[in-house]
């Protein structure tokens, strides 16, 4: 009985420690306006890095560390990537960054999802909207969004580790102007 008794109290716990690592992770993720970092992106496997600045709801600027000059802009609608030799124009909705770059609904995904461990420093959360699968990664420790997965608009894996995350920060808004063609 014992043994019963503290199996309840040690099942309990985990889940009230759970539920809590949660709740910091809903209230860090909306004090946030906006969050400047380095990135490593891994595009079957091909790696990427560079900066980026969002800015909720739904701008993004990132400039990538590649001697094309490549750079990813959305204004909220749209969605730009250009280097010096090309120029891809996308409506923001028709890829998975429509989502991530949605705080209000990521919130409310949040909520209602459930969590999953990933060894001792990270949480996930998993869900398909508009037939993509996204996965979201946040710290154990600090609460911050560290990291996504989704599949992209060539129907790639793309992995998104984020560090040097800096939170609401002052920005120059003409960033999310999107870039002209060459």
């Amino acid at each position: 009985m014992k043994k019963l008794i503290f199996l309840i109290i040690y099942l309990s716990a985990i889940s009230s420690v759970s539920a809590s690592i949660k709740e910091n992770i809903i209230k860090k993720f909306t004090d946030i306006e906006n969050v400047s970092f380095d990135f490593e992106q891994n595009i079957n496997g091909k790696i990427e890095n560079g900066n980026c600045v969002i800015e909720y709801p739904k701008k993004i600027f990132c400039r990538y560390n590649l001697s094309n000059k490549k750079v990813l802009v959305s204004n909220g609608k749209s969605l730009v990537i250009k280097t010096l030799s090309s120029y891809y124009f996308y409506p923001l909705e028709k890829t998975p960054l429509e989502t991530i770059l949605n705080k209000e609904y990521l919130l409310k995904k949040l909520k209602n999802l459930d969590q999953r461990d990933i060894g001792n420093d990270f949480i996930n959360f998993n869900f398909v909207e508009n037939e993509n699968e996204i996965n979201l990664f946040f710290d154990k420790k600090t609460f911050n969004l560290v990291g996504w997965q989704t599949v992209d608009i060539y129907q790639n894996i793309s992995i998104t580790y984020l560090s040097s995350i800096k939170r609401n920060q002052k920005l120059n808004k003409k960033i999310f102007k999107l870039p002209q063609q060459n």
